[in-house]
């Protein structure tokens, strides 16, 4: 499967006006109580325009995980706001936010979380059948060929490399058509050609399919292939890096200077 370079120069910038797909306000959030509470994250601002892709790194213990969590609605802040897609996630009873991740968020994690026992085209069929949804065949299809897997729709996972099985999580992620894509650590399990195929797919997300992605990761080449990068440490956001400073060694060293 053919990849492309990361674009260095002609990212889609974020404009004033845009559209937010994710909105944080003031967020904070606190683990625990008393003597033995950790706070992981505290007074996060960011917005996240639609159609574009964000990378969030920091060091281990940042919180860049838990702001992943807050912003999916996976975990409820201890104080500020989440809007995604223009709900208030505060305002949303449990059941509500299950529906909301449901029909409206799509998830990619290191680990693939794919059904054994189901074959390529029955994983990413999942979540509409969940969602008592049927398949659209001709979306089905594009998906199938975009990730490189059309001949390998009948295969169960077992019988799938790394890289596939990769690339059949993302292509399930993305047959609701989500508001957002949340994506931890997506290359941590593979090689470096693999990752590569898998972050063009992301890439391509966003360029071709009007897709917003947030990927949390520790890899500098990885997260130059986003338009802005988030230095997060001590639970605070600490840099926004965009344009020329998305550039893998620009990365690296803003972020070993973070750790310092």
């Amino acid at each position: 499967m053919k990849t492309t370079l990361p674009p260095t120069t002609d990212h889609h910038r974020p404009v004033l006006g845009e559209r937010l797909a994710v909105h944080l306000r003031s967020l904070r959030k606190v683990h625990g109580k008393g003597a033995g509470a950790v706070t992981a994250l505290q007074d996060v601002d960011h917005g996240f325009p639609a159609g574009t892709f964000t990378a969030v790194m920091g060091p281990s213990g940042s919180g860049k995980s838990t702001l992943m969590h807050c912003a999916a609605g996976l975990e409820r802040p201890t104080a500020g706001s989440v809007e995604l897609g223009g709900r208030d996630l505060s305002k949303l009873s449990d059941r509500q936010l299950t529906l909301l991740r449901r029909d409206h968020v799509g998830f990619v994690f290191q680990d693939f979380h794919l059904v054994p026992a189901l074959n390529v085209t029955a994983n990413m069929e999942l979540p509409l059948r969940l969602a008592g949804r049927r398949p659209d065949a001709q979306w089905l299809g594009d998906l199938l060929t975009r990730v490189g897997l059309h001949d390998r729709r009948r295969h169960r996972p077992v019988e799938l490399s790394g890289g596939q099985q990769q690339r059949l999580a993302l292509a399930r992620a993305l047959i609701t058509r989500p508001e957002v894509v949340f994506a931890d650590e997506p290359t941590g399990a593979l090689d470096r050609a693999a990752g590569r195929e898998v972050l063009a797919l992301l890439r391509g997300a966003v360029d071709d399919l009007g897709a917003t992605v947030v990927m949390v990761t520790h890899d500098p080449q990885a997260a130059a292939w986003a338009d802005e990068v988030l230095l997060l440490a001590d639970g605070r956001l600490r840099e926004r890096l965009a344009g020329p400073d998305t550039t893998a060694d620009t990365i690296a060293a803003r972020l070993a200077a973070l750790g310092a």
